[in-house]
């Protein structure tokens, strides 16, 4: 992200609206993507987790300095995980598939409600959105937002260690293979890092995002398309 500012891609308020959008989503919705996790884990059957400090909206329980500095830099970043007892669940592979999912998922729902308030912005002032002045940062910062909430969602899909994708692709895995993946995830996730430092990443995130940024500008949009001609 303040690549492109210093890269002249973005100009100077585009790029204070992006590292405000930057900042809501590290105090306000990295917390509720973790939170998404231990509720899910809590409800599947981990009593323990309601002594960890992670069932809480709290940002202070969840941010990761570094996770955050990564969203800043590169657009792709993490709070801190979610300790789960995977044992405490019937299915302990199904139950980390769901308990990972849940974390994309409020990226998801993040995005929709950011799309939401500004198609409401949009059927109610749609000339004050259409200026040069306030109304034109609040469309940049809801453009920032929401396409940073989907590109989340899609990058921690991917079935890679320590990512929550990973944790859903175990689901499906001999004991092995999942083994083999714990081991190594050390390297494993520096590698991943090495990836999006040197853009190899960039490309297929991009493509997976559109078509999930399709998905939530139609579900955001369906409320509204019932008056609006």
């Amino acid at each position: 992200m303040l690549f492109s500012l210093l890269s002249g891609k973005l100009d100077f308020y585009s790029a204070l609206m992006q590292i405000f959008a930057i900042l809501v989503i590290v105090f306000l919705v990295l917390p509720f993507h973790e939170w998404a996790h231990a509720i899910t884990a809590s409800k599947l059957g981990d009593t323990n987790i309601k002594y960890r400090g992670r069932l809480t909206l709290n940002p202070l329980a969840h941010i990761d300095p570094f996770g955050a500095l990564a969203l800043l830099l590169f657009g792709f970043g993490w709070a801190k995980p979610v300790p789960v007892d995977s044992r405490n669940f019937k299915n302990p592979k199904l139950g980390m598939a769901l308990v990972a999912l849940m974390g994309p998922v409020a990226n998801i729902v993040a995005a929709i409600a950011g799309a939401l308030v500004f198609n409401l912005l949009a059927v109610l002032a749609p000339s004050f959105l259409t200026g040069s002045g306030v109304g034109g940062y609040i469309v940049l910062f809801f453009r920032f937002y929401i396409l940073i909430n989907v590109r989340l969602a899609v990058f921690n899909l991917l079935p890679i260690p320590p990512l929550d994708g990973s944790k859903i692709l175990f689901a499906f895995l001999p004991d092995k293979y999942v083994y083999f993946f714990y081991k190594y995830q050390n390297i494993i996730s520096m590698l991943l890092l090495v990836l999006l430092w040197v853009g190899v990443l960039t490309v297929p995130l991009n493509f997976l995002s559109d078509y999930v940024m399709k998905f939530v500008t139609w579900i955001a949009w369906l409320p509204f398309s019932f008056f609006v001609k």
